[in-house]
């Protein structure tokens, strides 16, 4: 019986030693050059899509708010958004200086 502890805390140490080991190994290779690459690169992916992220929340905004401005600014001429007789009044269609746009990509909605 006494034996039988012995071997079971021996196998329990050993375990414990082999994942200590690997831990440790896991964090020595981190502070090799190729793992502080890979953590550098790992980080500009992360940063380059916030950045991403930023900007098109930063779009969607800017949108939105020429959205409210230009509801603004029928309300207060009483002009109907429908009406009009340049190209594309009314279906959604239409030109703002040189750029032109179709459906959704209208930048007045």
């Amino acid at each position: 019986m006494h034996a039988m502890k012995r071997l079971f805390w021996l196998g329990a140490g050993l375990a414990i030693g082999a994942l200590v080991f690997r831990a440790l190994s896991r964090r020595a290779a981190s502070y090799t050059p190729r793992g502080l690459a890979a953590a550098a690169r790992d980080s500009g992916r992360h940063l380059l899509d916030a950045v991403r992220d930023f900007a098109d929340d930063v779009r969607d905004g800017m949108h939105e708010r020429e959205r409210e401005l230009h509801a603004a600014l029928l309300a207060r001429s009483g002009a109907d958004p429908g009406a009009g007789s340049g190209p594309g009044a009314g279906d959604g269609t239409g030109t703002h200086g040189d750029r032109s746009w179709t459906g959704a990509e209208d930048p007045t909605r």
